[in-house]
């Protein structure tokens, strides 16, 4: 690099390839690829250090909390490269993130590098040529608050898991993890899953009626309000327990509901008008993006992953698409609003936008307004029609979400009518109900006469439960005066149960953590990946659903770490660092009273050394019923049920029973009721098929851990027969009794380990028979041997499916009952097949023509590390963020033209390991 450039170094290479364009040739940009070091294991930690105050958690506690920082070995190339960049610089530009993370990146980097020349701050909120060059006018200083915050976070999160996860260890299970908001999110599962526990159904009916006006052929609908006065109740009205909330509300049965109708179908009956009211109608947009609402937003409307769609927004950002994705501000600046209110008058008219722009305030907790809402990057918006061309699959659909939700929240109300009805039926005669009941039934319609904001853009909504949409469809009722005759078109009554609170999806589990002010949204969808790979939670469609084992882990929390726990008192945390990152509390302090305790909290420490005992089996186990208890064991829950005729134990209790839980058994569907269908229902395990031929064994068929299985057992041994008592031996001159001659102990033949095999998924454990069982004891089968190498290829089941194997060289089966079918021809057709590794039952996710280049067929794959196109020679990624299943024949050519022209990988040099240990760096001071 020529003497007198600019060192300029953001995270990501995405990131310094999009900014290398808008910089001139005195600068050169690199990236860190993220953080260059972190705390260090204290098992990695120098042998002299971990004995002392170090030891425990690389962080000195009992001194100021200092952590130590070790360069990581994959970074350690990186931090050369950008060491040898520094020594031909005369001025070094630090342009990470304007967020905690990014500034501890650049902090880190200074503390790494240590320049000897000028350092300057660069930040920007998007990668557009006039914001980066806004940027290079406006540097600052490095903000050692933030600093701070982050450090605190990472300091803070270490000693929660640290001192908390080896509790869970030893009263849960190995493997498990406790942080600070990863569970709070867990605890907000599962109390979500035992209000539905605790949920009990309530019945009631209503009727789904017809009306016309007389005279008139426009029909429409009117639902039953009130019956002689009182309301009738709707799901809404009943508590979780069952009950109704309103002593003054009526629940109708069948019968009354039946009876009802058949009332109102009789011509005689008077139906009128008795009001009608007409009220304007408003409704605004809704505000820009921000981190949190992205994700609600595009896992509803596109079924996205929080962790997708973070990934796809990091990539829009670094290419210049949109503006900084981690944010809860809904701030746009000016710029933005008249883009926006000039796309949209000249997309759907002038007065499709108000008079003035218009102005959102961020309703989370804690909120940050550093950055603008999520939006288009630039002075002027690309529109999704424009990058058509440009952007691809996953990466247009965000960016078309990003775009509708910029411009629509710049845009005039939607404004209408809505007029309400009330109509009277009766009374209804004495022949199907009381005498003088009066029915009253309700009717409105909406009517938008300005669509407004709509015509770009409309939010979506979760699931409701027991209740009408908060924003009202669009329907329009015929015109009605009060005092007008209506005639009875159709009455149908419907029966209906109340519905348990609905399970939390990541959109509703976002927007639950956001509201209760727990974490950063930048960080909801690490959380929520967290919680599933520990097996607290599994989703189940768009469900998220929690494990037994969660329970436990939740319970542990609650009885032992109450404040860790509470959502308030996490909240709080967040709102500490915050006050931390505007330099209003000081780091060490915080840390101390969380940590050793204070006034205000016991701190972490002092509880942990007095926790007591913990009666592990309690935690583990849940009364289902009298006799039936939950257990969650090391290998999963399952239910003990205690027998009075059982055999005795050791104690001279009966023995417990146990009956394994179905895999896919929901929490909340273990109800007493099923409990009870499980323990008795019939015991398909220890079936006996039949004995083997060939050894005079049993053939079982049993349910093991891992599912059922067939194995051998010896026969029940015959009943000894008498034996005379050995003959006492007599010296034939004295006539003296000799004792009998010991014999030698015989040596115990070795326990030979009896024979298992796993049924293939399709067979059924009640069915499955002798004939079968056999042939799957007797695998791997031998299909034949190979001509040419003579080696013999066998036919059989392993950890990822069935295969064939032909010394070292395998291939994967299409299903598992060719290990019984397939033939030593078809063995040798599969094995002159190119190897891709892992082959599927479906294995093509979609099958192209051949590929003009090397004239085979292209297949899309779902492969190991994701999505594939391949002719059987060259296999190319489908990029992240592109939807795969949108890929056609011309893409799927040019991602292997892509590769061909890349060539073969280059294989990584290994170098030398550098000698000496990283050292801690030395204490930062701040500048005033």
């Amino acid at each position: 690099m020529p003497q007198g450039k600019k060192l300029v170094i953001v995270e990501s290479p995405a990131k310094a390839k999009t900014i290398g364009k808008y910089l001139g040739d005195e600068y050169e940009v690199q990236a860190s690829v993220g953080h260059i070091r972190d705390l260090v294991e204290p098992k990695n930690l120098p042998p002299e250090l971990k004995k002392g105050p170090l030891g425990k958690f690389s962080i000195d506690v009992d001194n100021g909390f200092e952590p130590y920082y070790v360069v990581s070995d994959a970074k350690k190339k990186t931090v050369a490269e950008l060491k040898r960049a520094l020594k031909e610089a005369d001025e070094l530009w630090l342009a990470t993130d304007e967020d905690r993370e990014g500034e501890a990146i650049a902090w880190h980097l200074l503390e790494v590098l240590k320049p000897k020349v000028p350092v300057k701050r660069m930040v920007f909120h998007e990668i557009t040529q006039e914001a980066i060059q806004r940027a290079v006018d406006a540097t600052r200083e490095l903000d050692t608050a933030l600093v701070d915050a982050q450090e605190t976070r990472r300091i803070l999160d270490r000693l929660y898991g640290y001192e908390v996860s080896p509790v869970l260890w030893r009263k849960v299970g190995p493997g498990l993890s406790a942080g600070r908001v990863q569970s709070a999110a867990t605890r907000l599962v599962v109390d979500r899953e035992r209000e539905r526990l605790a949920f009990v159904s309530a019945s009631y009916w209503d009727l789904d009626t017809t009306l016309t006006p007389a005279g008139a052929s426009t029909p429409f609908t009117a639902r039953l309000a009130r019956l002689d006065g009182k309301k009738v109740a709707t799901g809404r009205d009943f508590t979780d327990r069952g009950e109704l909330k309103a002593a003054d509300a009526i629940a109708l049965d069948q019968h009354l509901a039946t009876s009802l109708a058949e009332a109102l179908r009789d011509p005689a009956l008077a139906v009128t008008v008795t009001s009608v009211e007409s009220k304007p109608y408003t409704r605004r947009p809704a505000a820009p993006f921000t981190t949190s609402t992205l994700q609600q937003e595009a896992g509803r409307k596109l079924r996205f992953t929080a962790r997708q769609t973070m990934s796809i927004a990091q990539s829009l950002y670094e290419n210049g698409y949109i503006t900084y994705m981690r944010t809860d501000s809904t701030t746009l600046s000016q710029q933005a609003v008249d883009a926006a209110r000039s796309q949209a008058a000249a997309l759907y008219g002038a007065d499709s936008i108000p008079d003035s722009p218009r102005v959102y305030a961020s309703k989370s907790k804690n909120a940050q307004e550093a950055h603008e809402a999520v939006r288009p990057a630039g002075d002027v918006f690309r529109t999704p029609a424009e990058l058509e061309g440009t952007l691809r699959g996953n990466d247009w659909k965000l960016y078309d979400l990003i775009w509708k939700r910029t411009v629509a929240s710049q845009m005039a109300d939607a404004r209408g009518q809505t007029a309400s009805v009330s109509i009277q039926a009766g009374p209804t005669g004495q022949a199907a109900t009381p005498a003088n009941t009066t029915a009253e039934f309700a009717a409105s319609g909406t009517v938008i006469t300005f669509r407004g904001f709509l015509a770009a853009y409309e939010e979506g909504q979760d699931e409701a439960r027991d209740a009408e949409s908060t924003e009202p469809e669009e329907a329009k009722l015929p015109p009605l005066i009060v005092g007008q005759t209506l005639s009875v078109v159709d009455v149908e009554p419907k029966g209906h149960e109340t519905s348990p609170p609905a399970r939390y999806t990541e959109a509703s589990l976002v927007k639950a953590l956001e509201e209760r002010g727990i974490g950063r949204p930048s960080t909801y969808a690490a959380i929520i990946s967290t919680i599933v790979d520990r097996g607290y939670v599994t989703p189940r469609g768009s469900a998220l659903v929690p494990n037994w084992i969660a329970f436990s882990v939740v319970r542990l929390l609650e009885e032992n770490f109450a404040d860790l726990v509470e959502y308030d008192f996490t909240a709080e945390m967040e709102a500490d660092l915050d006050r931390i990152a505007n330099g209003e509390a000081d780091r060490t302090e915080w840390l101390k009273g969380f940590y050793f305790g204070d006034d205000h909290q016991p701190g972490l420490r002092p509880v942990v050394d007095n926790l007591g005992e913990i009666d592990a089996r309690a935690l583990n186990s849940m009364p289902i019923t009298d006799t039936i208890t939950l257990r969650i064991g090391k290998y999963g829950p399952y239910l003990e049920v205690v027998e009075p005729d059982a055999a005795p134990g050791p104690d001279g209790a009966p023995t417990p029973r146990r009956v394994n839980l179905p895999q896919d058994l929901a929490p909340d569907e273990l109800t007493p009721a099923k409990a009870i269908e499980l323990v008795n229902a019939p015991v398909v395990g220890d079936r006996v098929l039949g004995v083997n031929p060939a050894n005079g064994k049993n053939v079982v068929v049993k349910d093991g851990r891992f599912g059922p299985y067939v194995t051998e057992v010896d026969p029940e041994p015959a009943p000894d027969a008498p034996t005379e008592p050995a003959a006492e031996q007599v010296d034939p001159a004295t006539g003296e009794v000799l004792s009998a001659p010991k014999k030698r102990a015989a040596k115990k033949p070795p326990v030979e380990k009896p024979r298992t095999a796993s049924l293939f998924k399709e067979m059924s454990p009640a069915e499955v028979d002798l004939e079968t069982a056999l042939r799957l004891l007797d695998l791997p089968r031998v299909v034949g041997d190979d001509p040419e190498s003579g080696e013999p290829i066998t036919a059989q089941n392993g950890r990822y499916g069935p295969y064939l194997k032909k010394g070292t060289d395998t291939r994967s089966l299409d299903s598992e009952q060719l290990i019984f079918d397939i033939d030593l021809a078809g063995a040798l057709a599969r094995f002159a097949e190119p190897k891709y590794g892992a082959r599927k039952a479906s294995s093509a996710l979609k099958e192209f023509d051949a590929d003009p280049v090397s004239g085979k067929p292209i297949k899309l794959k779902d492969g190991r590390f994701g999505p594939y196109v391949t002719d059987g020679e060259t296999n190319a990624t489908v990029p992240r963020g592109e939807d795969p299943m949108e890929i056609d024949f011309d893409r799927a050519v040019q991602l292997l033209a892509d590769k061909r022209a890349k060539g073969p990988a280059k294989k990584p040099v290994k170098r030398a390991p550098a000698a000496g240990a990283t050292k801690a760096p030395a204490k930062r001071t701040t500048k005033k």
